[in-house]
């Protein structure tokens, strides 16, 4: 008789970082492939689910699925959003978890840990925008917000543009920005890494790379401060004055169709009717297919943003699974030893 034994491996969030799978070049590499998998119909990616709890704080819990046809590969994130955690609780706003099945017999094959996969996809969407809309010999990157996701992002940004040599960081209060320097000066030991004391101007001012990151709903970003040739990389909500989109050469998104249908700076314009379908450049997998141009001039501004694609989270997931597995990290559980009816106790546990 066949065994009907359904064994998972389980991957903390150190075991994955001890395989080595905080590597933005992989993530990159792998949602690059995602995406165009995705414009070859060999993904399936059905509407995620948005579960809020409060509509004013925006606490929630998304469950977003994805189909690799071809890699045989079905994933899932499950991932909660709780904007008032910092301040309320003094814990992370976000965290994640990932169940990987293969669609042979459809059984699970992994658990994880998703935070950090959910931020590298943020990073490495970033990064692979950045190496096709910033100047290819960029010097300075300028960060207004300091948290996990403008940390990940500078090593995206890094990777992607490794001719980057100093860093300025613009947050809300001192500690963050000092907090950020600590933590990142070790990482990107030849990069100078500084704070700005507050002051948003001085971090982006006369930076080739902008990236605001933050959790704000207020215009942070002022167009003036964006210098010709500058790249912006938008990662939040409305961060920034309209005009520094409409002063930008090249308007370019992960997914318009579904960017103007948010919250997002791009989005409000839509909504006033200050942004026509028209005046978008085009999708990331436009310029990744070779369908539209990238970065044509040194003084463009060009605009990158992203609202998330989760296929790529599975994508990214999937790789850091084989990667840590490879490694013999995580560990094995057992989601079964037999079927229900076949255990031999049955009769002693059946509560009638």
């Amino acid at each position: 008789m066949p065994s009907h034994e359904i064994y998972c491996q389980y991957f903390s969030q150190e075991d994955l970082l001890g395989a080595g799978c905080l590597d933005i070049q992989m993530a990159m590499d792998a949602a690059e492939k995602a995406i165009l998998d995705y414009k070859n119909g060999e993904v399936l990616f059905p509407e995620k689910i948005v579960q809020i709890f409060n509509n004013e704080t925006q606490e929630r819990i998304n469950c977003l699925p994805a189909t690799f046809v071809n890699e045989k590969i079905c994933g899932v994130k499950w991932v909660s959003v709780f904007p008032p955690n910092p301040v309320k609780h003094g814990i992370q706003n976000l965290s994640a978890v990932i169940i990987l099945s293969e669609i042979e017999h459809g059984f699970p094959i992994a658990f994880m840990e998703g935070t950090l996969c959910s931020n590298m996809r943020v990073g490495a969407m970033g990064g692979l925008a950045a190496r096709h809309l910033a100047c290819a010999d960029s010097k300075s990157i300028g960060f207004i917000g300091a948290g996990e996701q403008a940390k990940m992002h500078l090593i995206a940004m890094k990777t992607a543009l490794p001719s980057l040599e100093v860093c300025r960081v613009a947050a809300k209060k001192p500690q963050e920005e000092a907090q950020f320097v600590k933590e990142m000066s070790p990482i990107l030991g030849e990069m100078k890494i500084e704070g700005t004391d507050g002051d948003l101007e001085a971090a982006v001012s006369d930076a080739d790379v902008i990236v605001t990151a933050t959790s704000a709903q207020a215009p942070l970003l002022k167009a003036t401060w964006v210098k010709a040739g500058a790249f912006y990389s938008h990662v939040g909500g409305w961060e920034d004055e309209y005009g520094v989109a409409s002063q930008s050469d090249k308007i370019v998104c992960d997914d318009w169709d579904t960017v103007k249908h948010r919250t997002q700076t791009l989005s409000r314009m839509y909504q006033d009717g200050e942004l026509l379908d028209g005046q978008i450049h085009g999708n990331l997998v436009d310029i990744l297919s070779g369908t539209i141009p990238g970065r044509e001039q040194d003084s463009e501004r060009t605009y990158f943003n992203a609202v998330g694609l989760a296929y790529a989270d599975v994508a990214i997931a999937h790789a850091m699974y084989e990667r840590a597995r490879e490694a013999g990290m995580g560990q094995d559980l057992k989601i079964q030893n037999e079927m229900i009816f076949e255990h031999a106790h049955l009769k002693d546990w059946v509560k009638l």
